[in-house]
């Protein structure tokens, strides 16, 4: 439970950070309560949707030695674009860069929070 909390703290984090210096990626509020909800929708939509599509893009992923996870990525954030009124992503390079620096951002945590 304390990962999952982390999780959204840095999902939040990261998402308040990106709206301000990413051209393309714009959250509509920066009120916290407003981010902390676009990073609880990516942090619920990475725990269900994402092991989903890692089975079924598995060949791909396994294929191009692990650079398909980008693309698991920006389908997880083209989502939550969708599904969020926060946020707005503009063109294939904002989602590009932003699947990028999140993915980096969570594999981060993810090491550091890891049980031993």
């Amino acid at each position: 439970m304390a990962r999952i909390i982390i999780s959204i703290i840095v999902n939040g984090a990261s998402f308040f950070a990106l709206g301000k210096y990413l051209p393309g990626f714009s959250l509509s509020s920066f009120e916290w309560k407003q981010v902390l909800i676009v990073a609880l929708l990516f942090t619920l939509l990475n725990l269900i949707l994402k092991p989903i599509l890692k089975l079924f893009l598995g060949p791909i992923i396994i294929i191009t030695l692990g650079l398909g996870l980008i693309a698991v990525n920006m389908i997880v954030l083209y989502i939550l674009d969708l599904w969020s009124n926060n946020l707005s992503i503009d063109g294939a390079l904002g989602l590009l860069y932003a699947s990028l620096i999140i993915g980096f951002v969570n594999f981060i945590i993810h090491s550091a929070t890891k049980k031993k």
